[in-house]
């Protein structure tokens, strides 16, 4: 039998859930809105580090990465954080588009799915 596992579980999602192997987590926004584009990306890449650690897993075992920006003009500005960020021989496939968020001060969110490097 799997086992499914959810952390930081609220009333309308959950930060991460774990099943089977694979790790999803919810969408990530920074906390700090007041940041430019490379502030606001490097805030959330460091959160999916620290959930991905949380899972036993990191940013080479990801599987899929979802991209949200507010604005297209950030493009640039965000693939300098996320070139220096993701390990080289390790890029996953990735999509990246514009849309409108939640809250209009945040630049970017960003969902990701990885494995955990455990096998159930």
């Amino acid at each position: 039998m799997t086992t499914l596992q959810r952390f930081d579980v609220g009333a309308r999602l959950s930060e991460m859930a774990v099943h089977n192997g694979t790790v999803y987590l919810a969408g990530q926004v920074p906390d700090d809105a007041t940041q430019d584009i490379r502030g606001q990306t490097a805030q959330v890449l460091t959160m999916i580090d620290r959930l991905l650690a949380r899972a036993g897993s990191d940013r080479t075992r990801l599987l899929m990465v979802q991209i949200y920006l507010a604005d297209l003009a950030d493009f640039d500005g965000m693939n300098a954080v996320w070139d220096a960020w993701v390990p080289a021989g390790h890029t996953p496939p990735r999509a990246t588009v514009q849309a409108r968020l939640a809250r209009p001060e945040w630049k970017i969110e960003v969902v990701a799915t990885a494995a955990t490097g455990v096998a159930e």
